[in-house]
């Protein structure tokens, strides 16, 4: 009988959709180092007599320190894990870094670039938590040997796998981790037989019965894998079994609020509770530093947004790919080259360089931003109509490729 196993995680991670057999694109083709909050990627040891390395992001403010620390731990893309690229949860860091945090990203065992094995221990969702745990807190063990953090102020939160991993985390005495911080936790196995629900909930009420550390909640009513019934069994399991938690259940958040949390505009939903609970557990909150945003792209008068014809260098398929496009969540971007190829992108970080690295990777000429969110960018000037009509024959003769990079509900 064939058996399906499913494992989907954060909307962060953009899941790319080729239209036509194109070469692979990474992401780290994709995202550069952000200088503006010191972002750069070291390797923790972990594991088995500190045999294994994590591929771990780092981002602080300037200057030596020592600062509090927030950990923030991911989640598991559809397939090999080896194959995920590296997180860096971009916009929540940047808002800690504002705040005086330095951030640590780390990605356990056998995900991205680390080194050593992912294990998995299909529906016992109980374990799955304890073993992704283990690299958390050699992490922790880790970052408190380093002159530049405040081993005394230190929380842990986690999205979706990430989330479930921070709670099984707290059932264990960690010095200077004050608070932990639950993201979507959870773990979804739609494999035969395995009834993820009532594994989770058994999982959450073993960590609640053990738990040591008080911890924030945070579920969306329109969470794709762990909606407000979900939630509700899992809190009440935890709280139930002795866990002391808050439980914040928040509104739609576009089209999935799984993901709220690698979006953009997530911090509008999270901040203000998270600020509370900071508070709460005695770490700072004020805003201490400030960067501009990455300046976009320039508002042209090319043409309006939805004239979908004066798109250049389209063929059909392409025209109906924008169409598509102008349905989808800011921040988002499109790109096109002059043979024909486009890209377009919808959520996660830096929508504009990813469509352009997309786009890039299958065209043998440079791509060029058509939109940008709800403006046309585009800088050139409207072909003369026979140079037009000859470059969409040409196309419609051999068909481009294209891409779309989206979003996914995910663990």
């Amino acid at each position: 009988m064939f058996m399906s196993r499913i494992h989907v995680r954060q909307i962060t991670s953009a899941i790319v959709a080729l239209l036509a057999l194109s070469p692979a694109i990474s992401q780290e083709q994709v995202v550069q180092l952000d200088y503006r909050i010191n972002e750069r990627v070291m390797l923790v040891p972990a594991g088995a007599n500190h045999e294994a390395r994590l591929e771990t992001t780092v981002f602080k403010p300037n200057g030596s320190g020592p600062f509090p620390l927030i950990v923030i731990n991911h989640g598991k893309d559809p397939g090999r894990p080896s194959l995920q690229p590296r997180d860096r949860f971009y916009h929540m860091a940047a808002a800690f870094v504002k705040r005086g945090y330095a951030v640590m990203v780390p990605m356990r065992q056998g995900f991205a670039s680390s080194t050593g094995h992912y294990i998995d221990h299909g529906c016992d969702m109980r374990a799955n938590g304890y073993t992704q745990a283990d690299d958390v807190r050699d992490t922790l063990d880790f970052a408190r040997t380093q002159p530049w953090i405040d081993s005394q102020h230190i929380i842990v939160a986690g999205q979706s796998y990430g989330g479930l991993a921070t709670m099984a985390l707290g059932t264990e005495t960690l010095p200077g981790v004050r608070g932990l911080i639950n993201f979507a936790g959870g773990l979804r196995d739609d494999s035969n037989g395995c009834d993820w629900r009532g594994a989770l909930e058994t999982a959450f009420a073993d960590y609640g019965a053990k738990n040591k550390i008080p911890s924030l909640w945070m579920y969306g009513e329109n969470d794709s894998l762990f909606g407000p019934d979900v939630a509700a069994r899992l809190y009440s399991a935890f709280e139930g079994a002795g866990g002391k938690a808050k439980l914040v259940e928040y509104p739609a958040f576009k089209r999935d609020s799984h993901g709220m949390v690698a979006s953009r505009d997530g911090e509008k939903v999270w901040m203000a509770d998270t600020e509370r609970f900071l508070k709460q557990i005695g770490m700072p909150t004020e805003k201490l530093y400030d960067f501009a945003d990455q300046p976009a792209p320039p508002k042209t008068d090319f043409a309006v947004l939805d004239d979908i014809e004066a798109v250049p260098f389209l063929n059909a398929s392409g025209r109906e790919a924008y169409r598509e496009y102008l349905t989808k969540l800011t921040p988002r971007a499109f790109a096109v080259s002059p043979g024909g190829q486009w890209c377009w992108t919808e959520e996660g970080e830096d929508p504009d360089a990813r469509a352009l690295a997309t786009c890039s990777a299958k065209s043998a000429q440079p791509c060029t931003l058509y939109s940008v969110d709800d403006n046309v960018v585009w800088r050139g000037v409207r072909d003369e109509p026979n140079t037009m009509t000859a470059a969409l024959s040409a196309a419609e003769a051999k068909p481009a490729a294209g891409g779309a990079v989206g979003s996914t509900g995910a663990n």
